[in-house]
């Protein structure tokens, strides 16, 4: 049986892939919150001015994630400083989970921040967000005090790169 193979590839965050993954990004975490779908609007308004224009060098990186040549998944490294960068927008649409992409993903974006001088990462989320806490212990991240406050975030971790 041949292995199903994944692709890592910096992307502009406002090509059609790059913005369809964002946009399925915000409405599942939205939607997870509000305990109810997101809509169409309220996506629209949650991805004005997020920042994600920082997502390019030398502030940072955006990677889309590609399974067997489809978008599947996306995520983003912003340097915070001379030697941290922020993991974000971490995000595999749920019909790609559980295919062995989202550790590669993680792996890619920190030789992303890497390449970038980072040699801490560290990310916030949410306590809702299971699966995501799940990937980031795994991956040797963990919780630190906040480094940020937001309304959307519980919880902080770290890795030293």
């Amino acid at each position: 049986m041949a292995r199903m193979t994944w692709t890592f590839s910096p992307e502009r965050v406002d090509t059609p892939d790059a913005t369809a993954l964002r946009r399925d990004y915000y409405g599942d975490v939205a939607g997870r919150y509000w305990k109810r779908p997101a809509t169409e609007a309220e996506i629209d308004e949650g991805l004005t001015d997020d920042g994600v224009e920082k997502l390019t060098p030398p502030t940072g990186q955006f990677l889309v994630a590609r399974f067997e040549g489809k978008p599947a998944g996306c995520g983003g490294v912003l340097m915070l400083d001379g030697e941290r960068a922020e993991l974000t927008r971490v995000f595999l649409r749920h019909a790609f989970r559980g295919a062995g992409g989202a550790g590669d993903l993680l792996r890619r974006l920190e030789d992303e921040a890497r390449d970038l001088g980072a040699r801490r990462m560290v990310l916030n989320t949410r306590l809702d967000l299971v699966e995501a806490r799940g990937l980031y212990t795994r991956h040797g991240y963990e919780e630190i005090p906040a480094y940020c406050t937001g309304p959307y975030m519980d919880i902080w971790y770290g890795k030293e790169l």
